[in-house]
């Protein structure tokens, strides 16, 4: 295994991310931002916009010779963000976890509310860092 979670004593709890994460390998994987943007266009709902940018990211990583296993970090940037989302926000985690072998809890994760992304209706981007042997 090539990347380790864990969430040291007297770090928060319960959280659905792990806090720390050490990789060994011999490639750094980079996925930039990834949105809601299918085939069908962008889900209008919170929990949809999560998975599916879940899903691209997914995509990416596999481009790379990666998976959610590999991962060390995740970034989520939500537009309209309040805490009150946050039950959608972890149904369209928890709708593709398992489909995309998304561990839980996740590997270290920022979710940064922000203004704005790059076009109007995109709500949630997602990057990802990986670590592959």
């Amino acid at each position: 295994m090539t990347v380790q979670l864990s969430s040291p004593a007297g770090m928060l709890a319960p959280a659905p991310y792990h806090h720390v994460s050490v990789a060994t390998g011999s490639r750094f994987v980079e996925v930039a931002g990834q949105v809601a943007h299918g085939a069908d266009g962008v889900p209008a709902d919170l929990a949809g916009q999560v998975a599916l940018a879940l899903h691209n990211t997914a995509v990416g990583l596999a481009g790379a010779g990666a998976s959610f296993a590999d991962v060390t970090r995740l970034r989520f940037f939500v537009t309209e963000w309040s805490v009150d989302q946050m039950d959608s926000f972890m149904a369209g985690v928890l709708a593709v976890a398992g489909e995309l072998g998304i561990p839980s809890p996740m590997p270290p994760a920022s979710l940064i509310g922000v203004e704005i992304l790059f076009e109007p209706g995109v709500r949630v981007e997602v990057e990802a860092s990986a670590v592959v042997g």
